[in-house]
């Protein structure tokens, strides 16, 4: 039965981050290194959009899963803290919760260390399923390739359930294929994909190909709806078969932590197409949203409301119109 009040779902990881930085290359042989931050914050793509999206006044659902331990306890909590609906997130006996460590360069980059054996990386079909009938008629598949269990197979089957009901809009992130995937493994899937968010990266490793127009039209051709190309500093591409929107991003002078970027330029268009907004003031909203991220160590913690992203979207619209 359908859960009534929930605007958009989410279906992905939710872990601790230990983020630490600046980091600089002598640390691997000095030993030690003062830092400017050591911070313990909340991540995971799924997590990470959906308290941008509650920051932002949206009722979210996450279905994801966690361990029995306290990490679990703590994020659980947060999600809890940050009016996220938990009913689908799903506690597991033994299951250590995932814990990252971010390492953050001078130029804000990120270099991680995971635990493959923690619930980052299994979170399985079943732990799925059960609730996807009563999704919302927006839902998020956060990160593509985050967990080998979800397999394409086992994507291709979450996705024609959540397509079952008619209207229901999907979205899809991506991370870097762990297995060498190619965009043509992905042929049976795809045309489930209402927006597909690859980051530059992501999608030419998928394809082979460097130049992000031609990879957008791979994706239009492979049977998405909407190929959505995030460039970071460039902003980002968005095709479809009729249009073509070049977004610039918002300029950032000192950019701290580019953790959670991507996973806020996605809770901004999923944001903005939940307020139905055209396509091309989605990708605006999203560059927005995207731009609070990178001035704060920590995932979502350039966003307090939607107050500034706004701000941004507003600034961005001024500027393009001129």
């Amino acid at each position: 039965m359908r859960t009534e009040g929930k605007e958009i779902s989410i279906i992905g990881a939710a872990i601790l981050d230990v983020l630490a930085g600046p980091v600089r290359e002598e640390l691997f042989w000095q030993g030690t290194q003062p830092m400017e931050f050591i911070t313990l914050s909340f991540g995971g793509d799924a997590q990470n959009e959906a308290a941008a999206l509650a920051k932002m006044g949206k009722r979210v659902e996450l279905i994801s899963k966690v361990g029995d331990d306290k990490a679990g306890t703590r994020v659980l909590e947060y999600l809890k803290d940050h009016g996220i609906q938990t009913g689908s997130v799903r506690v597991e006996p033994g299951l250590e919760t995932g814990i990252n460590i971010v390492l953050i360069d001078k130029t804000g980059e990120r270099h991680f260390l995971t635990n493959p054996k923690g619930s980052l990386r299994t979170l399985t079909e079943k732990d799925v399923e059960p609730y996807l009938d009563a999704a919302a008629d927006i839902v998020s598949f956060a990160s593509m390739f985050v967990s080998s269990l979800l397999d394409i197979p086992a994507m291709e089957r979450i996705f024609r359930r959540i397509k079952s009901r008619t209207g229901r809009i999907l979205l899809a992130d991506l991370t870097t294929p762990k297995q060498g995937e190619r965009l043509v493994d992905l042929n049976h899937l795809l045309p489930y994909i209402d927006y597909l968010l690859p980051n530059e990266t992501e999608i030419e490793k998928l394809t082979g190909e460097s130049d992000p127009d031609r990879n957008a039209e791979r994706m239009i051709q492979s049977g998405v709806s909407c190929a959505v190309i995030k460039r970071g500093k460039n902003g980002c591409l968005i095709r479809t078969k009729q249009e073509r929107y070049l977004i610039p991003a918002y300029p950032i002078a000192h950019p701290v932590d580019t953790t959670g970027a991507g996973d806020c330029f996605a809770a901004g268009f999923l944001w903005a197409l939940s307020q139905d907004m055209p396509l091309q003031e989605c990708g605006r909203f999203a560059c927005a949203a995207a731009s609070c991220s990178v001035e704060c160590a920590g995932a979502v913690e350039g966003i307090h409301s939607l107050e500034e992203p706004m701000r941004r979207y507003r600034w961005l619209c001024e500027c393009q119109s001129k």
